[in-house]
């Protein structure tokens, strides 16, 4: 199925939220950022490893760069860079430890986007992850924005 890159649906496993981060993968450009944004344990993460593993390899290593802030992978179609913001103190950082020249040849993949206070890229897919209000039940619910160029772009996915 072929979804606009907008809307909201529910991710009912983790296995959803592989396939979901490797649909995005496919329609990435260079100079394209994916925002990522949810509670802590959402599946931030879960989501962003499945996109660098589909532009990549399916067992490459994708540590979470918490305390590194970023990494850097080689995709044989496109290189991404994997960005955790959760522990900057301004927005300033993330462009010190290299969002910009991430972009000039490659796309980026930002969790907590929150952290940038409004200067986020024009060219970006903000997701949205939620928990269910009920502990009991499972999965997670997404919210896709599309923004500038993601605008009209769909995604090839099934839930």
């Amino acid at each position: 199925m072929i979804l606009e890159a907008e809307g909201e649906f529910r991710l009912p496993d983790e296995a959803a939220t592989a396939r979901l981060g490797a649909a995005v993968a496919e329609a990435l450009r260079a100079g394209d950022v994916v925002c990522l944004s949810g509670p802590l344990g959402a599946g931030k993460s879960t989501l962003a490893r499945a996109l660098v593993r589909a532009l990549t390899a399916p067992d490459e290593e994708v540590p979470s760069p918490t305390f590194t802030l970023v990494q850097f992978y080689e995709g044989p179609r496109l290189k991404v860079a994997h960005f955790d913001l959760y522990r900057l103190s301004s927005p300033d950082e993330a462009y010190e430890i290299g969002l910009d020249e991430a972009l000039e040849d490659g796309a980026a993949v930002v969790e907590w986007p929150e952290r940038l206070e409004g200067r986020l890229p024009a060219d970006r897919l903000d997701i949205e992850i939620g928990l269910p209000d009920d502990s009991e039940s499972d999965g997670r619910y997404v919210r896709l924005i599309p923004h500038g160029a993601w605008e009209g772009r769909g995604l090839e996915f099934r839930t």
